[in-house]
């Protein structure tokens, strides 16, 4: 249990971060705080002195403490505690390899890679794609293929463009990636929710809605999913290519972490479906390097050149430097072993996170049990919001997502907190998750049990 003093330094944290204490209010006097706290004068004192040292309160001889006008120092790299950053972790990414790559891509290709290439993509490159998918039971030609400037940009490119089914409406799940969303508000796409939770999705509210609400498609992400962390079964996944066939619904499956998925049997929605009903995504930035800018789509073949024509518009082709590069990468046999070595790192870190939730979270706090990915959702107490518990922790230099901005507004929840495991240092995730969990009681108690006569004053000198 922590000392009397920390709790004290958490409650006045708490009234910074919600602007209940400003720059120059007074704080109560150290004779108070002993009798709320039921405590020492002395331990009231030495949680003063800290806050002191953080550069968050001062004192003024007979006068008592005030709050400083001041922020603490930029806190150095090691007392981060990163539960927000989503790319990949920094000491498993590539760079010495993949630099060999670019420059045989450059030897080998030389002027190919520096004027205009295929539209759909360089085709040896392709047909490398095309293997490496067989490793995650996706099927395809070369000519179903075309090479995206990231996933971005083609759900941004699909949001945009009619389909064969002639439809206009978009359903999503409830929460889901926030960069898809931002690409529906900016198009001011018409879109229909379905909620999600570790559980899954009510399939007969999914056959409603294909039924009655003319849905163009259906974004999904099957595995490891952002934020949740949820993985469908493969008989869930079947079921929902049995329902978009009947009602003539396409399915865009974002399976961006799919290769991290321990599970051998799990299949993606594509090797369910026999008629070019599922467009299927798979991006390289969170497996490899984001800033390769490079994903790939398997498309029906039927929706191939108003894909193209749309992509034009957009950048006419992605990076080809990037291309000829990733070709090589694939091709040595290199990406394998890269995949294998972070598939062990990220399972271990989640399942290092999952113990220190199960261990330490208060009772009233539920979190999501995925077997690997990056993405792990906490549904905190009702009176307890997403937003205070960010703040609170950023004073402690620990970084956690608010994951509102990943529903639509009929759906908002603003207690649904994301943690990424990705770049978390292995060794501080127990740490970050033990002080998570008294800020979150800290709030709840603060809430629920507060007296009146511990009220700040807000006065100004």
């Amino acid at each position: 249990m922590s000392s009397k003093y920390i709790e004290i330094m958490e409650e006045i944290k708490l009234r910074l971060a919600d602007g209940s204490l400003i720059a120059g209010s007074k704080l109560p006097s150290v004779r108070q705080l002993s009798e709320h706290f039921s405590c020492s004068k002395n331990t009231v004192i030495k949680a003063y002195e800290e806050l002191e040292k953080e550069h968050l309160i001062y004192s003024v001889p007979k006068s008592g403490y005030f709050v400083v006008n001041e922020f603490q120092n930029a806190p150095k790299e090691n007392d981060v505690i990163d539960f927000l950053s989503a790319g990949p972790d920094k000491n498993v990414m590539p760079y010495v390899e993949f630099q060999h790559c670019m420059n045989q891509a450059i030897e080998q290709y030389k002027e190919e890679l520096f004027t205009y290439s295929d539209q759909q993509g360089l085709y040896s490159l392709r047909v490398q794609l095309v293997k490496y998918l067989q490793n995650l039971q996706v099927f395809t030609q070369p000519e179903r293929v075309v090479v995206v400037s990231g996933s971005q940009q083609a759900l941004n490119l699909l949001v945009s463009m009619p389909f064969p089914n002639g439809k206009n409406n978009i359903l999503i799940e409830q929460p889901t990636y926030f960069g898809f969303i931002e690409s529906i508000n900016l198009q001011q796409a018409n879109t229909f929710g379905i909620e999600l939770s570790m559980e899954g999705i009510d399939l007969d509210r999914l056959e409603y809605i294909f039924r009655n609400n003319d849905i163009k498609f259906f974004y999904i992400i099957p595995r490891f999913h952002n934020p949740l962390g949820h993985c469908y079964s493969n008989s869930e996944k079947k079921k929902i290519v049995e329902l978009a066939e009947k009602y003539d619904v396409y399915i865009v499956e974002d399976d961006f972490l799919g290769d991290l998925d321990p599970n051998a049997k799990s299949d993606p929605l594509f090797s369910f479906d026999p008629s070019g009903r599922v467009i299927y995504i798979k991006s390289f930035s969170k497996i490899f390097l984001p800033g390769l800018r490079i994903a790939t789509v398997v498309l029906p073949t039927l929706m191939i050149n108003n894909f193209l024509r749309y992509k034009f518009s957009s950048d006419f082709n992605s990076s080809a430097l990037s291309q000829g590069a990733l070709e090589i990468y694939l091709k040595s046999g290199m990406f394998n072993s890269h995949l294998k070595k972070i598939k062990e790192v990220y399972h271990t870190k989640m399942q290092t996170l999952q113990e220190a939730c199960e261990l330490l979270l208060p009772a009233n706090t539920h979190f999501s049990k995925p077997t690997s990915g990056f993405y792990l959702s906490i549904s905190l107490p009702e009176n307890v919001t997403a937003k205070q518990v960010v703040h609170m922790l950023n004073e402690q230099h620990i970084f956690v997502d608010d994951a509102s901005r990943m529903f639509l507004p009929e759906y908002k929840k603003e207690n649904l907190l994301r943690l990424s495991i990705s770049q978390v240092n292995e060794s501080q995730i127990k740490l970050g998750v033990e002080r998570l969990a008294h800020c979150i009681a800290l709030i709840n108690s603060r809430k629920n049990h507060i007296t009146p006569k511990f009220r700040f004053r807000l006065q100004t000198i």
